[in-house]
């Protein structure tokens, strides 16, 4: 996990609720903890996820986003829906976002895909290989930001993009 290179301290934050042994697969270890039982232990683990989550997210961290990861409620909500995609693959196979058949499907669909150069979380790779798949949608790769949609240059695009698609 290359990501845990560029944030190693968050990286040791984000594992320390799991034992050794289990690190092997972390979105299992994640999941049993996150449907947990006990009360103590699901908090845990949805405030270390949160927290991974917020602080790599975004080309700046914003400390707000960090300080919501430590609210229960929040964090809670936060990890266990995204570890119940995680675990569940997004509901795909492997590659099903590029096969022919689905894009085919879609191809008369105006798209527009916004993309973070610095997203650590779902590279620049991926939108990229889609637009190669689907020439038709309109690729743009932002220069200053991450992975979130809440990053203000993301956020323009993806604005001005649903303007334009409200005239269609």
């Amino acid at each position: 996990m290359w990501t845990s290179h560029i944030f190693p301290d968050a990286w040791d934050e984000y594992l320390a609720p799991i034992p050794e042994e289990e690190r092997g697969d972390m979105m299992a270890a994640y999941h049993k903890r996150l449907t947990s039982e006990d009360d103590t232990i699901r908090v845990e683990a949805a405030k270390a996820w949160s927290k991974w989550e917020m602080a790599t997210s975004k080309l700046r961290v914003d400390p707000g986003d960090i300080a919501r990861a430590a609210q229960d409620d929040w964090a809670l909500a936060f990890a266990r829906i995204e570890s119940h995609y995680f675990v569940n693959e997004g509901f795909m196979r492997e590659g099903q976002l590029l096969e022919k058949q689905g894009i085919d499907k879609i191809r008369h669909i105006p798209t527009v895909i916004v993309q973070g150069r610095y997203d650590v979380v779902c590279p620049a790779r991926s939108a990229y290989d889609l637009k190669k798949v689907f020439p038709e949608a309109e690729l743009t790769i932002v220069p200053d930001a991450g992975h979130s949609a809440r990053e203000i240059p993301t956020s323009k695009l993806l604005t001005e993009a649903a303007d334009r698609f409200k005239i269609l």
